[in-house]
């Protein structure tokens, strides 16, 4: 039975990776947690909170499940005292990729990163979305890379993670590199941004007079469809006044040389700012 020390259990993803480890007893899982709020989070559980010093030396595997700026610190006191051939498990690029999480040879370094229900997931609630973080039943994909280690680390890591992250669709192995240019370069630095974009468009709308059940349903109603083009989940195009209006639109919206945040200079540059306080 392999032991696992999960980092952080009573946050918002340590208690998602709680719940499902509480549905997995073929794991000796050990719940770590010094916030007051998370301890709370892990007694309505009904989870016992251990100490970390005593139960690192002894763990097959150590999740990192803690913020971005916090984790190096973090890493400096836990991967010291884990026993050789151990697994370092964490959740995001970022730090990895910028380097702050300590490294030593003699043991393993997994990333695994949930990609959350997708849009057209007809398996999934409006409750499915409201908390992303927690309560998920829908299937949803999730990315795994190896930094270091061996195939056997791997594997190992990559078990955990569908467990954790449960309910799977697909297990996509990538390279840290490629992880970081999804997160945070495609989804957070475009796409978040570009969305908040919109919802600053969308409270503009209502200031000039539009109606809310009727702008809420509109820009929704069209935000689906123009997804689902684009993405290619139906067979179809748009108008050709949208895209001559988009044609125009663009150089208005966007800087010209824009795509140079997937260069990965540029990356190392948005995952500095994530792991700094």
């Amino acid at each position: 039975m392999k032991k696992i020390v999960l980092m952080g259990a009573g946050g918002k993803m340590g208690c998602r990776l709680t719940d499902n480890f509480l549905k997995h007893p073929e794991y000796n899982v050990k719940y770590v947690e010094i916030s007051d709020q998370g301890i709370q989070n892990l007694k309505e559980r009904g989870v016992n909170i251990s100490s970390a010093n005593e139960e690192i030396p002894l763990a097959d595997v150590v999740i990192l499940a803690v913020p971005d700026v916090a984790i190096g610190a973090i890493s400096e006191t836990v991967i010291p005292q884990m026993k050789s051939g151990a697994l370092v498990l964490t959740l995001d690029p970022a730090a990895p990729l910028d380097g702050v999480i300590t490294h030593r040879e003699d043991l393993g370094y997994v990333i695994a990163h949930p990609c959350h229900p997708g849009i057209f997931n007809w398996e999934a609630t409006e409750s499915d979305f409201r908390d992303f973080y927690g309560g998920i039943s829908a299937k949803q994909s999730i990315v795994v890379a190896l930094m270091h280690g061996s195939e056997d680390h791997y594997e190992l890591g990559e078990t955990i993670s569908q467990q954790m992250y449960a309910p799977i669709d697909k297990t996509h192995r990538i390279t840290l590199e490629q992880m970081a240019i999804l997160e945070p370069a495609m989804v957070e630095t475009l796409a978040q941004t570009a969305m908040e974009v919109v919802k600053e468009g969308y409270d503009k709308v209502l200031e000039l007079g539009v109606p809310e059940p009727a702008a809420r349903d509109f820009v929704m109603g069209h935000l689906r469809i123009q997804i689902a083009v684009l993405f290619k989940e139906v067979n179809g195009s748009f108008s050709d006044a949208a895209y001559k209006i988009s044609k125009r639109a663009k150089p208005i919206l966007f800087k010209e040389n824009w795509q140079r945040i997937f260069e990965m200079d540029d990356i190392k540059e948005q995952v500095k700012d994530i792991t700094t306080k």
